[in-house]
């Protein structure tokens, strides 16, 4: 089975059904939830989900899809070493290099699923759009 890095855009999609990406989106959560494919967020991801969410409805409610979400998707670690290993990276953006770092150093996540991958030109892993994901894998 595939490991995976959701990037929040994907995660996002999902949430709010933004089209026309949201189908794609919706495909990777079931695999997720089919456990067909390991889906993995950031705590970073989980607080920037929190404060986009919490716009829109209460905290108990924002509370309640996070604990949802987290059914059928896991969180990766992110330490000192990940902090120090997104210091010391070429990407322009730290909160991209953070999330790629926690991957990366997570030892199963191959691919990060982002419709930027321009943001994450200098990773190592796998880039790949939800849509390039599901058509590379037509069998899962």
């Amino acid at each position: 089975m595939d490991s995976v890095l959701l990037d929040s855009d994907v995660v996002l999609d999902f949430l709010f059904d933004r089209k026309p990406f949201s189908l794609e989106a919706l495909q990777i959560m079931s695999l997720c939830e089919n456990q067909k494919l390991k889906g993995y967020i950031t705590p970073v991801i989980i607080s920037n989900l929190y404060y986009i969410l919490r716009k829109q409805a209460s905290h108990k409610l924002v509370v309640e899809k996070l604990k949802q979400l987290l059914t059928i998707i896991d969180v990766l670690s992110m330490d000192k070493q990940t902090v120090l290993s997104a210091i010391h990276s070429e990407f322009k953006d730290f909160e991209d290099a953070l999330q790629n770092c926690s991957a990366q150093n997570s030892g199963e996540v191959k691919t990060i699923l982002t419709r930027n991958g321009k943001d994450f030109k200098k990773s190592k892993l796998a880039i790949l759009t939800p849509e390039m994901y599901l058509n590379s894998h037509p069998n899962i």
